[in-house]
């Protein structure tokens, strides 16, 4: 090293000592890569919470985030990231508006479930579906057009299958029949009750409070009246031909929380077209269903029901006309034959002890031969289709 210093300078020579020391050059780059380096540091350093304290409310600090674009959200990889929470929610609501199918508003899809009363309250009438009047409270559709049939239907079990319903009718004329139908048979079976009856709001609570679904058994004009007298508020082909509804409404107005209509006699009533279309027009605009028990062969009331938009079916087989205790299982055999080929299958039966008493042996039995035993609303044809 000594040796390399002791020589001596060339002309225009450099010492290497002078080369270790910065020209003018070296020291314009070092300023400008300061000044660079500033300028980069600058924006978060400025954009630090605490130097605007009115805005530390409005932001949430985020760091070491790479770079995204959002609405209302910014961020450089390993500096401060401050989100615009009003921005940011705003973006939201936009993409929510742009990105979601169009809904209409206030729209309500019910299904049946949703319109049938609820078990807890089923023994009360329910004020949408009521008229006051003369004649008492009368089955009337809602303003919003749901029927007493849809409201006062029974619950159909969801298991597959051949369907049977089962109607008992003439309820309320015997305390003791009456009292042997509503707690011996299932719910599935529909109870029908004699607008002539007695103590027709008590049972119809009863029976409701036990799940079953309720038809009215309407009298109605037979072949030879009035000699064969079907009793008092008996409807009549002369009425209905005047449109005087007098008897029909006072029939109707004798208990509520029934779904429909089923005629007690009336063959000659049912067989007379002109007759009896404004019946079934009057039942049609109060929301009810017609049942006829099949006991005529003459009969139009369903062929009629088509042309008025009512919810009518007709009974397959009576049960019980002989009471005797195998012809009536006979006859629930036929029924499930009937059920078997068809899909389902109707029929019809009285409150007399032998005949629930067999009904509900037979309905335990054929639920294990995978018969649905179904109250008889969800096997009538609906034209409305709800």
């Amino acid at each position: 090293m000594d040796a390399i210093f002791s020589q001596p300078l060339k002309a225009n020579a450099r010492s290497p000592r002078r080369s270790l020391r910065p020209t003018r050059a070296d020291l314009g780059l070092g300023t400008v890569a300061v000044i660079l380096i500033a300028l980069s540091l600058y924006p978060a350093w400025f954009d630090r919470i605490d130097r605007h304290p009115s805005d530390a409310s409005g932001t949430v600090e985020l760091a070491g985030i790479d770079q995204v674009a959002t609405g209302g959200i910014s961020s450089v990889r390993g500096t401060a990231k401050q989100i615009d929470i009003d921005a940011a929610l705003n973006e939201r609501a936009r993409r929510e508006t742009t990105e979601l199918p169009y809904q209409p508003a206030n729209m309500e899809v019910r299904d049946l479930g949703d319109m049938r009363q609820a078990i807890s309250v089923a023994h009360m009438p329910d004020d949408a579906f009521i008229e006051d009047s003369e004649y008492g409270l009368l089955p009337v559709r809602a303003v919003d057009g749901r029927r007493p049939f849809d409201v006062y239907r029974g619950a159909s079990p969801s298991r597959m299958g051949p369907r049977v319903a089962i109607v008992v009718g003439g309820l309320g004329i015997s305390q003791s029949g009456t009292l042997s139908a509503i707690r011996n048979l299932p719910s599935e079976v529909t109870l029908a009750f004699a607008a002539n009856g007695n103590s027709l709001a008590r049972w119809m609570q009863e029976a409701r409070r036990g799940g079953h679904e309720l038809l009215l058994q309407m009298p109605m004009e037979p072949v030879g009246y009035p000699t064969n007298d079907p009793g008092d508020n008996t409807v009549t082909s002369e009425q209905m031909n005047a449109e005087d509804f007098s008897s029909v409404l006072a029939s109707l107005g004798q208990m509520t929380n029934y779904v429909g209509v089923m005629n007690y006699l009336g063959g000659q009533l049912t067989s007379d077209a002109s007759a009896l279309h404004p019946f079934m027009s009057e039942l049609a605009r109060r929301g009810l269903m017609y049942l006829d028990d099949g006991s005529s062969a003459r009969s139009v009331a369903v062929d009629l029901a088509e042309t008025t938009s009512i919810p009518a079916g007709a009974a397959d087989l009576v049960l019980d006309d002989v009471q005797d205790a195998g012809e009536i299982s006979r006859r629930l055999d036929q029924l499930e034959q009937i059920a078997r080929t068809r899909g389902h299958a109707i029929g019809v039966a009285s409150a007399f002890e032998t005949t629930t008493s067999v009904i509900g042996s037979w309905i335990r039995e054929a639920e294990r031969r995978g018969i649905t035993v179904t109250p008889v609303s969800s096997v009538v044809r609906d034209p409305e289709g709800r």
